[in-house]
């Protein structure tokens, strides 16, 4: 298993609704390691990775937000032109269609992390295990 807990919160699409959950979070003490945010006309879903999901979401929860715990894979992947396509190469490769991405660069290093989302997330997983991925483990993804 090398699969990520992440939290979508959804989010009406109105002045400080993202403050607020951040500012939950921050209360809580709960640091983000990365964060995506897609919005339509009516509402928003904010994507987090957080070192302790489970108890991010409780917080959120008690605080009115609606939040699910889903699953995502973390790729390493060189922080340089062609580190992303070496890994959509392989999942293309192997049919895999990805629902979502979002990409952060990692501090003191030379890679950058992929949060990915495939349709079939176990197929997306041995995809990028079989192409020799760097895929990371939760607890090196929650350490960053």
């Amino acid at each position: 298993m090398s699969m990520i807990k992440q939290l979508s919160i959804f989010l009406e699409n109105k002045k400080g609704r993202m403050w607020k959950a951040l500012d939950v979070l921050e209360k809580a003490e709960i640091n983000i390691r990365a964060l995506s945010l897609a919005d339509t006309s009516d509402f928003g879903i904010l994507r987090l990775v957080v070192p302790e999901p489970d108890r991010a979401r409780e917080v959120l929860e008690e605080n009115g937000f609606l939040v699910k715990v889903g699953e995502v894979i973390a790729v390493g992947i060189t922080d340089k032109p062609g580190g992303l396509n070496k890994i959509l190469k392989i999942l293309n490769k192997s049919g895999i269609n990805l629902e979502y991405l979002y990409a952060f660069v990692e501090q003191n290093k030379n890679r950058a992390i992929v949060v990915l989302h495939p349709e079939n997330i176990d197929a997306g997983l041995e995809a990028l295990k079989n192409g020799n991925a760097d895929v990371l483990s939760e607890e090196e993804v929650y350490s960053i």
